[in-house]
């Protein structure tokens, strides 16, 4: 992802909404020269809304028009591929969603990846769960006989999927020997560092919204500065031979979430969003580029982080309020 994506992205994201907080126009600027390597940018994505335990957001994620203007979208944004929250068939109306992104991402030329969470069983279930998930990924999504296998994200020819750690209970050493048959196997990415006993099995980490070792505080102030700055620099010191995807984030408030903790992370009228689209140049550049960010995320407006429909317009009025009221 370039510095003309970037901005690119905020540019899109603030469009129309007349924010005023200082500073947060200073990367509007269409003259910038991308250079030739840059991350790419990635978005997750979650398939589940029609689903009645879920918010209404105003669309079905089973709505092929929707999906359609959904990736155009996204890639006027600079998101070249969504990383979609996936379960398996043990939650078929969000497969069967997959299954229809995916086709409508192959007629758009547009990119898709699992996002697999594990299973939270305590046993040795949950092992033969993520078996069987991959089987289905392979049979229907990634393997020579899927049907729209070309528009699914691949990194050096293979596979990527993206790795939702739960209870830590799958053996992975398991996962990836059975993996081994694939016409191309798969490159595994995990969320943080995986369990040492696990390590081998995966070829890269990604970051994911959180405030770090300060933890959640009542006013939402801690926005995750130390916990990516600490995700980069582990990364770039330690970890050199993996693929590392880093992460932006608009904020966090999952108030609407039935599983929710009450857990707030100001978006700071669009500061939060810059601010973490760009830390990772502290650690990466030309030299030592990073190959993904992944926004988190393209639309959980349960746990607020969507931005594919971010409005600064209110933070504008309330900074024109506060500017009338202290004259």
């Amino acid at each position: 992802m370039s510095n003309k994506l970037l901005a690119l992205a905020i540019v899109c994201f603030m469009g129309g909404t007349g924010c005023t907080t200082p500073g947060m126009h200073r990367v509007v600027d269409h003259n910038l020269q991308a250079p030739n390597a840059g991350p790419r940018l990635l978005a997750v994505y979650m398939p589940w809304f029609g689903d009645r335990q879920h918010l209404d957001v105003g669309y079905t994620s089973y709505d092929p028009a929707v999906l359609r203007k959904q990736i155009q979208q996204a890639r006027h944004m600079g998101i070249s591929a969504f990383v979609v929250d996936w379960y398996g068939e043990g939650a078929p109306f969000s497969d069967h969603n997959f299954a229809l992104l995916q086709e409508a991402a192959d007629e758009s030329r547009f990119q898709v990846a699992l996002l697999y969470n594990e299973p939270a069983d305590d046993d040795a279930q949950a092992t033969d769960g993520a078996i069987a998930a991959f089987d289905k990924a392979y049979r229907s999504y990634v393997g020579p006989s899927a049907p729209h296998r070309r528009s699914y994200l691949t990194y050096n020819g293979h596979p990527m999927i993206f790795i939702f750690p739960k209870r830590g209970r799958v053996d992975w050493n398991r996962v990836v020997e059975h993996c081994q048959s694939w016409e191309s196997s798969p490159i595994l990415i995990y969320k943080d560092e995986p369990p040492a006993l696990y390590a081998s099995d995966f070829a890269g980490m990604y970051a994911w919204v959180q405030p770090g070792q300060k933890g959640w505080t009542p006013d939402g102030s801690n926005w995750g500065e130390q916990y990516l700055d600490d995700f980069y620099r582990s990364m770039r010191n330690k970890h050199t031979d993996k693929i590392i995807v880093g992460a932006a984030w608009p904020g966090f408030d999952d108030s609407s979430a039935t599983w929710g903790l009450n857990r707030h992370m100001q978006s700071r009228c669009g500061q939060t969003f810059e601010d973490t689209l760009h830390l990772y140049t502290r650690y990466f550049d030309a030299a030592h580029p990073l190959p993904f960010i992944m926004i988190e995320t393209w639309n959980d407006y349960e746990e607020g982080t969507a931005v594919e429909r971010l409005n600064f317009a209110k933070c504008s009025q309330n900074s024109s309020s506060s500017a009338s009221a202290g004259k």
